[in-house]
Protein backbone atom coordinates (compact mmCIF):
# COMPACT_ATOMS: atom_id res chain seq x y z
CA UNK A 1 0.00 0.00 0.00
CA UNK A 2 1.34 3.43 -0.83
CA UNK A 3 -1.75 5.55 -0.09
CA UNK A 4 -1.68 7.00 -3.59
CA UNK A 5 1.83 8.45 -3.23
CA UNK A 6 4.38 7.61 -5.93
CA UNK A 7 6.87 4.89 -5.16
CA UNK A 8 10.46 5.94 -4.47
CA UNK A 9 12.17 4.31 -7.42
CA UNK A 10 15.76 5.45 -6.55
CA UNK A 11 15.49 3.69 -3.18
CA UNK A 12 14.75 0.42 -4.94
CA UNK A 13 18.05 0.72 -6.83
CA UNK A 14 20.24 1.00 -3.72
CA UNK A 15 23.22 -1.37 -3.68
CA UNK A 16 24.82 -0.46 -0.34
CA UNK A 17 22.78 0.42 2.72
CA UNK A 18 23.38 1.50 6.31
CA UNK A 19 20.55 0.93 8.78
CA UNK A 20 20.65 2.80 12.09
CA UNK A 21 18.19 1.66 14.71
CA UNK A 22 17.65 3.63 17.89
CA UNK A 23 17.48 2.61 21.55
CA UNK A 24 13.76 3.39 21.86
CA UNK A 25 13.05 1.04 18.97
CA UNK A 26 15.43 -1.75 19.97
CA UNK A 27 14.46 -1.96 23.63
CA UNK A 28 11.21 -2.39 25.53
CA UNK A 29 9.85 0.07 28.14
CA UNK A 30 11.58 -2.19 30.69
CA UNK A 31 14.89 -1.62 28.83
CA UNK A 32 15.14 -5.20 27.61
CA UNK A 33 16.13 -6.07 24.01
CA UNK A 34 12.93 -5.94 21.92
CA UNK A 35 13.22 -9.34 20.33
CA UNK A 36 10.19 -8.82 18.09
CA UNK A 37 11.75 -5.72 16.50
CA UNK A 38 15.22 -7.27 16.26
CA UNK A 39 13.82 -10.48 14.74
CA UNK A 40 11.93 -8.54 12.05
CA UNK A 41 14.96 -6.37 11.29
CA UNK A 42 17.21 -9.41 10.88
CA UNK A 43 14.64 -11.12 8.67
CA UNK A 44 14.42 -8.06 6.40
CA UNK A 45 18.21 -7.68 6.23
CA UNK A 46 18.58 -11.32 5.21
CA UNK A 47 15.95 -10.85 2.46
CA UNK A 48 17.69 -7.71 1.17
CA UNK A 49 21.08 -9.47 1.18
CA UNK A 50 19.59 -12.16 -1.01
CA UNK A 51 18.80 -9.38 -3.50
CA UNK A 52 22.48 -8.48 -3.60
CA UNK A 53 22.38 -5.42 -1.29
CA UNK A 54 25.32 -4.93 1.06
CA UNK A 55 24.08 -3.86 4.49
CA UNK A 56 25.70 -2.53 7.65
CA UNK A 57 23.75 -2.04 10.89
CA UNK A 58 24.51 0.77 13.32
CA UNK A 59 22.88 -0.40 16.52
CA UNK A 60 22.06 1.54 19.63
CA UNK A 61 20.69 -0.08 22.75
CA UNK A 62 23.82 -1.13 24.67
CA UNK A 63 23.37 1.32 27.55
CA UNK A 64 19.60 0.74 27.59
CA UNK A 65 20.02 -3.03 27.64
CA UNK A 66 22.50 -2.69 30.48
CA UNK A 67 19.94 -0.62 32.37
CA UNK A 68 17.36 -3.34 31.88
CA UNK A 69 19.73 -6.05 33.03
CA UNK A 70 20.36 -4.14 36.29
CA UNK A 71 16.79 -2.89 36.74
CA UNK A 72 17.57 0.82 36.35
CA UNK A 73 14.76 3.16 35.33
CA UNK A 74 16.79 6.27 34.46
CA UNK A 75 19.92 6.72 32.37
CA UNK A 76 22.75 7.78 34.74
CA UNK A 77 24.92 10.85 34.16
CA UNK A 78 28.22 9.41 35.38
CA UNK A 79 30.70 8.49 32.64
CA UNK A 80 31.90 5.46 34.62
CA UNK A 81 28.33 4.21 35.10
CA UNK A 82 27.51 4.67 31.42
CA UNK A 83 30.64 2.75 30.45
CA UNK A 84 29.75 -0.08 32.79
CA UNK A 85 26.19 -0.29 31.47
CA UNK A 86 27.43 -0.28 27.88
CA UNK A 87 29.84 -3.09 28.66
CA UNK A 88 26.98 -5.18 30.07
CA UNK A 89 24.50 -4.25 27.35
CA UNK A 90 26.78 -4.75 24.34
CA UNK A 91 27.00 -8.47 25.05
CA UNK A 92 23.21 -8.72 25.31
CA UNK A 93 22.61 -6.89 22.04
CA UNK A 94 25.29 -8.74 20.10
CA UNK A 95 24.04 -12.09 21.37
CA UNK A 96 20.59 -11.27 19.99
CA UNK A 97 22.03 -10.45 16.55
CA UNK A 98 24.36 -13.45 16.57
CA UNK A 99 21.57 -15.88 17.42
CA UNK A 100 19.11 -14.56 14.84
CA UNK A 101 21.57 -14.17 11.95
CA UNK A 102 23.12 -17.52 12.85
CA UNK A 103 19.85 -19.32 12.16
CA UNK A 104 20.33 -18.39 8.49
CA UNK A 105 24.11 -18.98 8.56
CA UNK A 106 24.79 -15.29 8.00
CA UNK A 107 28.06 -14.18 9.62
CA UNK A 108 28.21 -10.89 11.49
CA UNK A 109 31.19 -8.72 12.39
CA UNK A 110 31.15 -6.51 15.47
CA UNK A 111 32.77 -3.12 14.87
CA UNK A 112 33.18 -0.87 17.92
CA UNK A 113 34.25 2.64 16.96
CA UNK A 114 35.34 5.80 18.71
CA UNK A 115 35.27 9.31 17.31
CA UNK A 116 39.01 9.10 16.67
CA UNK A 117 38.51 6.06 14.43
CA UNK A 118 36.14 8.01 12.18
CA UNK A 119 37.53 11.51 12.63
CA UNK A 120 41.21 10.61 12.78
CA UNK A 121 44.06 10.82 10.32
CA UNK A 122 43.84 9.75 6.71
CA UNK A 123 45.72 6.47 7.17
CA UNK A 124 43.39 5.33 9.95
CA UNK A 125 40.39 6.29 7.83
CA UNK A 126 41.61 4.26 4.84
CA UNK A 127 42.36 1.26 7.06
CA UNK A 128 38.80 1.37 8.32
CA UNK A 129 37.51 1.59 4.74
CA UNK A 130 39.47 -1.57 3.93
CA UNK A 131 38.08 -3.36 6.99
CA UNK A 132 34.50 -2.76 5.88
CA UNK A 133 35.35 -3.77 2.33
CA UNK A 134 36.73 -7.08 3.60
CA UNK A 135 33.67 -7.71 5.78
CA UNK A 136 31.43 -7.26 2.75
CA UNK A 137 33.72 -9.50 0.66
CA UNK A 138 33.36 -12.23 3.28
CA UNK A 139 29.58 -11.87 3.13
CA UNK A 140 29.35 -10.62 6.71
CA UNK A 141 26.93 -8.04 8.09
CA UNK A 142 28.86 -5.40 10.05
CA UNK A 143 27.17 -4.60 13.38
CA UNK A 144 28.47 -1.21 14.50
CA UNK A 145 28.26 0.75 17.70
CA UNK A 146 30.19 3.53 19.33
CA UNK A 147 32.64 1.99 21.78
CA UNK A 148 30.90 3.32 24.88
CA UNK A 149 32.57 0.89 27.27
CA UNK A 150 35.99 2.54 26.86
CA UNK A 151 35.33 5.94 25.30
CA UNK A 152 35.40 8.71 27.88
CA UNK A 153 35.68 11.80 25.67
CA UNK A 154 33.16 10.35 23.23
CA UNK A 155 30.54 9.86 25.95
CA UNK A 156 31.01 13.48 26.98
CA UNK A 157 30.57 14.75 23.45
CA UNK A 158 28.73 11.85 21.86
CA UNK A 159 28.10 11.73 18.16
CA UNK A 160 24.38 11.83 18.98
CA UNK A 161 23.03 8.44 20.08
CA UNK A 162 24.71 6.93 17.04
CA UNK A 163 22.92 9.20 14.53
CA UNK A 164 26.10 10.98 13.51
CA UNK A 165 28.09 7.76 13.81
CA UNK A 166 25.71 6.26 11.25
CA UNK A 167 26.22 9.22 8.93
CA UNK A 168 30.02 9.00 9.25
CA UNK A 169 29.94 5.24 8.57
CA UNK A 170 27.67 5.82 5.55
CA UNK A 171 30.09 8.45 4.36
CA UNK A 172 33.08 6.16 4.95
CA UNK A 173 31.72 3.19 3.01
CA UNK A 174 29.94 5.36 0.41
CA UNK A 175 26.54 3.85 1.09
CA UNK A 176 23.77 4.86 -1.32
CA UNK A 177 21.27 5.23 1.51
CA UNK A 178 21.10 5.62 5.28
CA UNK A 179 17.85 4.51 6.92
CA UNK A 180 17.39 5.79 10.47
CA UNK A 181 14.70 3.81 12.25
CA UNK A 182 13.46 5.92 15.13
CA UNK A 183 10.45 6.35 17.41
CA UNK A 184 9.07 9.20 15.28
CA UNK A 185 7.61 9.06 11.79
CA UNK A 186 10.12 11.48 10.27
CA UNK A 187 10.79 15.21 10.02
CA UNK A 188 7.81 17.42 10.84
CA UNK A 189 7.34 21.12 10.14
CA UNK A 190 7.44 21.77 13.90
CA UNK A 191 8.50 19.95 17.06
CA UNK A 192 7.59 20.80 20.65
CA UNK A 193 8.74 19.57 24.06
CA UNK A 194 6.57 16.48 23.72
CA UNK A 195 7.32 15.64 20.10
CA UNK A 196 5.95 16.45 16.63
CA UNK A 197 3.47 19.32 16.35
CA UNK A 198 3.39 20.08 12.63
CA UNK A 199 2.90 18.17 9.39
CA UNK A 200 5.11 15.30 8.27
CA UNK A 201 7.47 16.16 5.42
CA UNK A 202 7.57 13.18 3.08
CA UNK A 203 10.69 14.50 1.33
CA UNK A 204 13.36 17.18 1.65
CA UNK A 205 15.28 18.34 -1.42
CA UNK A 206 16.96 21.57 -0.25
CA UNK A 207 19.82 21.39 2.26
CA UNK A 208 18.66 24.54 4.01
CA UNK A 209 20.05 25.62 7.38
CA UNK A 210 16.54 26.81 8.30
CA UNK A 211 15.56 23.14 8.68
CA UNK A 212 17.29 23.27 12.07
CA UNK A 213 14.61 25.65 13.35
CA UNK A 214 11.96 22.95 13.01
CA UNK A 215 13.43 20.50 15.48
CA UNK A 216 13.64 20.25 19.23
CA UNK A 217 15.73 18.10 21.55
CA UNK A 218 15.30 14.62 22.96
CA UNK A 219 13.17 13.88 26.02
CA UNK A 220 14.12 10.20 26.02
CA UNK A 221 15.01 8.46 29.26
CA UNK A 222 17.53 6.24 27.50
CA UNK A 223 18.58 8.05 24.33
CA UNK A 224 20.66 11.19 23.94
CA UNK A 225 19.88 11.99 20.34
CA UNK A 226 16.65 13.46 19.07
CA UNK A 227 15.59 14.86 15.73
CA UNK A 228 18.31 17.51 15.75
CA UNK A 229 21.11 14.96 15.40
CA UNK A 230 19.14 12.97 12.83
CA UNK A 231 18.74 16.12 10.77
CA UNK A 232 22.48 16.84 11.05
CA UNK A 233 23.21 13.32 9.84
CA UNK A 234 20.82 13.63 6.91
CA UNK A 235 22.22 17.01 5.86
CA UNK A 236 25.78 15.67 5.95
CA UNK A 237 24.85 12.89 3.55
CA UNK A 238 22.86 15.25 1.32
CA UNK A 239 26.08 17.23 0.89
CA UNK A 240 27.95 14.02 0.02
CA UNK A 241 25.39 13.19 -2.64
CA UNK A 242 23.56 10.37 -0.84
CA UNK A 243 20.01 9.69 0.36
CA UNK A 244 18.68 9.39 3.92
CA UNK A 245 15.32 8.20 5.23
CA UNK A 246 14.01 8.77 8.76
CA UNK A 247 11.11 6.45 9.57
CA UNK A 248 9.30 4.89 12.52
CA UNK A 249 11.14 1.69 13.38
CA UNK A 250 8.28 -0.09 15.10
CA UNK A 251 5.50 0.91 12.68
CA UNK A 252 7.37 0.29 9.43
CA UNK A 253 9.41 -2.59 8.09
CA UNK A 254 12.80 -2.02 6.51
CA UNK A 255 11.71 -4.22 3.61
CA UNK A 256 8.76 -1.94 2.81
CA UNK A 257 11.03 1.12 2.92
CA UNK A 258 13.50 -0.53 0.55
CA UNK A 259 10.68 -1.57 -1.78
CA UNK A 260 10.10 2.14 -2.34
CA UNK A 261 7.01 2.73 -0.26
CA UNK A 262 6.76 6.44 0.70
CA UNK A 263 7.29 5.95 4.44
CA UNK A 264 8.91 8.52 6.71
CA UNK A 265 10.94 11.41 5.32
CA UNK A 266 13.30 11.02 2.37
CA UNK A 267 16.23 13.44 2.12
CA UNK A 268 17.45 13.69 -1.46
CA UNK A 269 21.09 14.28 -2.47
CA UNK A 270 21.95 17.97 -2.71
CA UNK A 271 24.63 17.50 -5.37
CA UNK A 272 26.93 15.02 -7.07
CA UNK A 273 28.48 12.14 -5.15
CA UNK A 274 31.79 13.06 -3.56
CA UNK A 275 34.87 10.90 -3.94
CA UNK A 276 36.43 9.22 -0.93
CA UNK A 277 39.21 11.76 -0.39
CA UNK A 278 36.89 14.77 -0.49
CA UNK A 279 34.53 13.06 1.93
CA UNK A 280 37.42 12.68 4.34
CA UNK A 281 38.43 16.32 3.92
CA UNK A 282 34.91 17.59 4.48
CA UNK A 283 33.60 15.39 7.25
CA UNK A 284 36.12 12.90 8.62
CA UNK A 285 39.19 15.01 9.31
CA UNK A 286 40.02 17.24 12.25
CA UNK A 287 40.73 20.79 11.14
CA UNK A 288 43.91 22.37 12.49
CA UNK A 289 43.19 26.00 11.75
CA UNK A 290 41.14 28.50 9.83
CA UNK A 291 41.65 31.06 7.07
CA UNK A 292 39.37 34.00 6.41
CA UNK A 293 38.96 35.05 2.79
CA UNK A 294 37.84 38.34 1.26
CA UNK A 295 34.77 38.76 -0.92
CA UNK A 296 36.71 38.41 -4.15
CA UNK A 297 38.26 35.13 -3.09
CA UNK A 298 34.87 33.88 -1.92
CA UNK A 299 33.38 34.53 -5.36
CA UNK A 300 36.37 32.85 -7.05
CA UNK A 301 35.91 29.75 -4.90
CA UNK A 302 32.14 29.45 -5.09
CA UNK A 303 31.42 30.76 -8.60
CA UNK A 304 34.49 29.87 -10.63
CA UNK A 305 35.82 26.68 -8.96
CA UNK A 306 39.20 28.31 -8.37
CA UNK A 307 41.98 27.40 -5.97
CA UNK A 308 42.58 29.62 -2.95
CA UNK A 309 45.60 31.93 -3.37
CA UNK A 310 47.46 33.82 -0.62
CA UNK A 311 46.22 37.13 -2.03
CA UNK A 312 42.64 36.26 -1.13
CA UNK A 313 43.35 35.48 2.54
CA UNK A 314 42.83 38.25 5.08
CA UNK A 315 43.37 36.34 8.34
CA UNK A 316 44.79 33.06 9.59
CA UNK A 317 44.49 31.20 12.89
CA UNK A 318 45.62 27.88 14.31
CA UNK A 319 48.84 25.90 14.10
CA UNK A 320 48.91 23.78 10.96
CA UNK A 321 51.43 22.29 8.56
CA UNK A 322 51.25 21.26 4.89
CA UNK A 323 48.80 18.37 4.56
CA UNK A 324 46.58 19.48 7.46
CA UNK A 325 42.91 20.24 6.88
CA UNK A 326 41.85 23.82 7.61
CA UNK A 327 38.50 25.63 7.62
CA UNK A 328 37.66 28.44 5.21
CA UNK A 329 35.42 31.26 6.43
CA UNK A 330 34.21 34.47 4.86
CA UNK A 331 34.41 37.95 6.38
CA UNK A 332 31.12 37.38 8.23
CA UNK A 333 32.36 34.24 9.98
CA UNK A 334 30.34 31.80 7.85
CA UNK A 335 32.15 28.54 7.11
CA UNK A 336 32.50 28.10 3.35
CA UNK A 337 34.28 24.77 3.31
CA UNK A 338 37.46 22.90 4.16
CA UNK A 339 40.64 22.00 2.37
CA UNK A 340 44.19 20.72 2.66
CA UNK A 341 46.75 23.44 3.29
CA UNK A 342 50.00 23.71 1.32
CA UNK A 343 51.49 26.14 3.85
CA UNK A 344 52.42 26.12 7.48
CA UNK A 345 50.48 28.57 9.60
CA UNK A 346 53.61 30.65 10.22
CA UNK A 347 54.37 30.84 6.49
CA UNK A 348 50.84 31.88 5.63
CA UNK A 349 50.83 34.61 8.26
CA UNK A 350 53.89 36.09 6.54
CA UNK A 351 52.37 36.15 3.06
CA UNK A 352 48.56 36.30 3.19
CA UNK A 353 47.14 39.20 1.24
CA UNK A 354 50.20 39.33 -1.02
CA UNK A 355 50.51 38.74 -4.75
CA UNK A 356 52.35 35.69 -6.08
CA UNK A 357 55.56 37.63 -6.92
CA UNK A 358 55.59 39.06 -3.40
CA UNK A 359 55.04 35.58 -1.93
CA UNK A 360 57.98 34.20 -3.95
CA UNK A 361 60.21 37.03 -2.75
CA UNK A 362 59.20 36.61 0.91
CA UNK A 363 59.54 32.81 1.04
CA UNK A 364 62.32 32.47 -1.58
CA UNK A 365 60.46 29.70 -3.40
CA UNK A 366 57.66 29.42 -5.97
CA UNK A 367 54.28 30.64 -4.76
CA UNK A 368 51.76 27.86 -4.12
CA UNK A 369 48.01 27.86 -3.77
CA UNK A 370 46.98 27.93 -0.13
CA UNK A 371 44.46 25.22 -1.02
CA UNK A 372 44.34 23.64 -4.46
CA UNK A 373 40.84 23.16 -5.85
CA UNK A 374 41.40 19.36 -5.98
CA UNK A 375 41.87 19.44 -2.19
CA UNK A 376 38.92 21.75 -1.52
CA UNK A 377 35.33 20.99 -0.49
CA UNK A 378 32.73 23.77 -0.33
CA UNK A 379 29.57 23.42 1.79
Amino acid sequence: MNDGHPMRVPVRNVQRLVVKIGSNVLTTPQHKPNRVVIRQLVKDVITLRERGIQIAIVTSGAVAAGMGQLGLAQRPDSIAQLQALASIGQNLMMNSYKTLFGRSNVPIGQVLLTAEDILGDRRRYVNLENTFRSLFDYGAVPIINENDSVAVAELKRRLGENDMLAAYVSNLIRADLLVMMSDVEGLYTAFGPNGPEGELLTEVRDNDAQLEAMVGTSNSAVGSGGMRTKLRAARLLMTCGEMTIIAHGRKHRLLDIMDGQPLGTLFWPAGKRMGSRKRWIAFASQHRGCVVVDNGAQRALTDRDCSLLPAGVIDCSGDFTPGDVIRISNEHGDELGRGVSRYTASELRRVFGKSSPAVEKELERPALEVIHRDDLVLF
